[in-house]
């Protein structure tokens, strides 16, 4: 399954899309935004579920996410029992 969500706004630029995913990374101000959002995401999509999380972007135009998740899911291991 392929899930796409795109915006209009300022794109991001090349200097900082390597850095994206990384926990606390953020461009906002001081005290706005907690830089976990995309690493959270990420680690959602691509952990815990086997699946992989891209984008495309153009500065001035826009950024399109794509999350692709294998429609069977990711193979977990066996729970371990208390005994």
């Amino acid at each position: 399954m392929r899930i796409d969500v795109s915006d209009s706004g300022c794109g991001i630029p090349e200097k900082i899309r390597e850095r994206i995913f990384e926990p606390f990374f953020t461009t906002q101000e001081v005290g706005r935004g907690s830089g976990l959002g995309l690493a959270i995401a990420r680690s959602i999509v691509v952990e815990k579920h086997g699946g992989s999380l891209m984008f495309e972007s153009n500065v001035g135009e826009g950024t399109t996410f794509s999350i692709l998740l294998p429609v069977e899911g990711a193979q977990r291991p066996a729970a371990a029992t208390a005994r």
